[in-house]
This record gives structure tokens, C-alpha cells and sequence, in this order.
């Protein structure tokens, strides 16, 4: 692990936004979740072995993003640990027993991922419990919003107004990836899951056609269950104003080994999947624009 410390790292170190002035498509594939760089205060105050903490990961997530890149779209991907800061959960997303020097009553009733242990600073993991040994002091936390959740977020909505600005509509992919899902009944199991926040995050055409696309490729794939997208969807997708933003969830299993760690040999064909996502959405973008069924997104 790169076990270097973050609270005052500058841009450069806390994500790579790459390809954006050169950018042949509207699209932008952003990773929050799979940073490797963990600040030597995360293993000084850790419960848990660095393999723990590993399991917050969305492992080797930007591996999927390379081939996509090639197509021209810009990317952004993230370097921080998700065990420090979670760059899909909004800066209000606190859990009161994570601070040790501030009231419960100074923050808002928590959300369902928070009281599970998931807010803005994970605090425990099922099967492993608590991870730290110490609540962490409030201004710790103040300053993983400044330093690294406001920096990651203003630069994502930089490029989505240069992309729109651009070429008139922006495109986010948000991507993510999931331990293999259990199956529900007597269906199939999903390997990908697509969300847009019940519509409100990207234009019905669009989530379809995300869809119909990957299914194409064999991949069994559901919508907004059990994922549909978390603060990144909510804060960044604008249909109404041609700026669309879909999440999408990969089984692990499609593209790591079987200990769910390292590269697995369904790799490539992942990426080729993901590369040939951001084309068919880009060209329906710049065939049809963003705004042809917005009055659907918005319900």
C-alpha cells in the first residue's frame, strides 16, 4: 500500500483527470472508489489488517476504464482510499459515533448507509466489525472534505460543463464495482447492475440503451437494484440540462481472480464491454443530444 498521508495532498495526488482537452466524445468515466493510497494515520488507528480495509475497495476498478479511454472519452479516477474518504457519499453523510469531539445532535438523522456503517467515513465492515480503534476528531474529517472530497467533485463538474460546453450534452459513467450479488428467487443473477437514481439522474433513452447494450454482450444486467446510484448521480446528473449520469456496478468476478484480489483472465473482454458502453452512448449523444425525453428523466 502507498502509505503516504493525504490531508493536505494537493490535486495531483488525490486523482488523475486525464484526457479531457483532447476529448473526441461527451463522455466521462469517473472511479471513486478504487484508491490505493492509504495515509499512514488510516493504519496507526486501524482494528483491521490492510486487507481488510482492501475490501472497501472497488478492486482494480479503473483497469476497466483503460480501453475506454482509448475511444477519446476523458477519464477521472481517484487515488485516495475509500477507507479514508467516500467520494460517493455527501460531506453531511457523517455517522455521529465516528467523532470524538462533537455532539450527535450536530448532524443530520443519518441514512440508511450510514447507520449500516458506510457513511462518508466507513466505520465497520459485516463479518469484521468496527475498524478503527479511536473515533477520529471532527477536524480530521473537515479536512478530508476540503482536501480531497471538494477537489475530486469540483473537478467532475468542471469537465462535465467542458464537455457539455463542448459538444452541447455530457455524458457520466460512474463506475463501480460489486461483490457477485446472491440470487433472489428463481431469476438470473445480475452481473452488471445500471442506476440513475429511478430516472431522476439520466435520460430514459440513454439508461435503455446502457442496458440493451450490455445485455447484447451476454451479461445478465438489472436497473437500480441493488444499486442506483449514490451522492455522485444525485449531485452531478442534470438531464434537464443535457447532462446525463449513470451508475454502473460490475461483478468482480467478471474480470479478477478467484480470490476477488488481483487481475482474472475476463479482464480484457470487461474493458472491451466498458469501451464499447461509452461509444454507443456517445454516438446516440451526438446523433439524438440529451434532452429527447427529459420530461421522463425528471418524474
Amino acid at each position: 500500500m502507498d502509505n503516504r498521508s493525504a490531508d493536505n495532498a494537493p490535486p495531483s495526488r488525490l486523482f488523475s483527470l486525464a484526457g479531457l482537452a483532447e476529448a473526441r466524445l461527451p463522455v466521462l468515466v469517473a472511479v471513486p472508489h478504487a484508491g490505493r493510497d492509504y495515509p499512514d494515520e488510516i493504519l496507526v488507528n486501524s482494528r483491521v489488517t490492510p486487507q481488510v480495509l482492501e475490501r472497501l475497495e472497488d478492486r482494480h476498478a479503473d483497469m476497466l476504464a483503460l480501453q475506454a479511454a482509448k475511444t477519446g472519452c476523458a477519464t477521472l479516477v481517484a487515488h485516495v482510499a475509500r477507507a479514508w474518504i467516500d467520494l460517493n457519499r455527501a460531506p453531511s453523510e457523517i455517522d455521529p459515533q465516528m467523532i470524538s469531539n462533537a455532539p450527535r445532535t450536530a448532524f443530520a438523522q443519518p441514512s440508511a448507509k450510514v447507520r449500516g456503517g458506510l457513511g462518508l467515513v466507513p466505520r465497520r465492515l459485516a463479518d469484521h466489525g468496527e475498524l478503527w480503534r479511536r473515533p477520529w476528531t471532527r477536524e480530521s474529517i473537515s479536512a478530508r472534505v476540503s482536501g480531497m472530497h471538494d477537489p475530486y467533485h469540483q473537478a467532475l463538474s468542471h469537465a462535465l460543463a467542458s464537455l457539455k460546453a463542448r459538444f452541447g450534452c455530457a455524458m457520466l459513467i460512474d463506475l463501480h464495482s460489486m461483490p457477485p450479488l446472491r440470487p433472489e428467487g428463481s431469476g438470473p443473477v445480475p452481473r452488471i447492475v445500471v442506476g440513475d437514481r429511478y430516472g431522476r439522474s439520466a435520460g430514459a433513452r440513454l439508461c435503455d440503451l446502457a442496458q440493451r447494450t450490455l445485455a447484447r454482450r451476454g451479461y445478465e444486467v438489472a436497473l437500480n437494484h441493488p444499486y442506483a446510484g449514490g451522492y455522485v448521480l444525485e449531485r452531478h446528473g442534470r438531464p434537464a440540462r443535457d447532462i446525463h449520469a449513470l451508475q454502473i456496478e460490475v461483478d468482480r468476478s467478471l474480470y479478477l481472480d478467484e480470490a476477488l484480489s488481483e487481475r482474472g483472465q475476463g479482464l480484457e473482454a470487461m474493458q472491451e464491454a466498458v469501451a464499447d458502453l461509452v461509444r454507443t452512448l456517445a454516438d446516440d449523444l451526438l446523433q439524438h443530444g440529451g434532452s429527447t425525453d427529459i420530461a421522463i428523466a425528471a418524474e
